[in-house]
């Protein structure tokens, strides 16, 4: 088994390509080592001195370490949890996996805004964001100002916030004139 690696626009994150389905479709987001029970690979990983976060993703796996630990130091030890987890047969996840998503918020006098950031979110911005080890799903929409929630890499990242602010932002804008702003928000 031959795992690739790719930095992420997070110092803190690197993304684990282990060449075969993670989660197949779907994303799961694991921000502490109490959140991870459900997860075998998972919990694996947080088994790893100084992992702070773990997010599966189709085809890949993200990694958020500790700013007190370097990545020459644990590298190899989650190249090898990563590939133990995959020879051992076990599943990455135990029972239902809790897919993260948009949060619904279908009806009301917004509800067509609101498909329409779903959709240029989906269609625009989330597979961009996959690219970089992440995911950004809409969390709300009041009174012209756009929440959404960033997870994987994109949790935490130092240019989060130039992603959110000149990159979807602007996005948005440009084809729903009701969004006025993007904000994040911790779920």
């Amino acid at each position: 088994m031959f795992i690739q690696t790719e930095s992420t626009p997070n110092p803190a994150t690197l993304k684990f390509l282990p060449g075969q389905a993670v989660l197949g479709s779907g994303t799961a987001d694991f921000p502490t080592p109490d959140t991870a029970g459900n997860s075998p690979l998972a919990q694996r990983l947080f088994a790893v001195p100084g992992v702070t976060g773990v997010f599966l993703g189709g085809d890949f796996v993200t990694v958020t370490k500790s700013d007190d630990v370097a990545w020459e130091h644990i590298k190899p030890a989650l190249l090898g949890a990563i590939m133990e987890h995959f020879q051992s047969g076990q599943p990455v996840m135990t029972g239902e996996a809790e897919q993260t998503g948009h949060a619904d918020h279908e009806e009301g006098p917004d509800a067509e805004i609101i498909k329409q950031i779903k959709e240029l979110l989906d269609t625009r911005v989330r597979p961009a964001v996959a690219q970089d080890g992440g995911d950004i799903t809409f969390y709300g929409f009041d009174k012209g100002i756009v929440y959404l929630h960033m997870q994987g890499a994109c949790a935490g990242c130092p240019s989060s916030t130039l992603t959110l602010k000149m990159g979807i932002e602007n996005l948005l804008r440009h084809f729903i004139p009701e969004v006025v702003e993007v904000r994040p928000v911790a779920a």
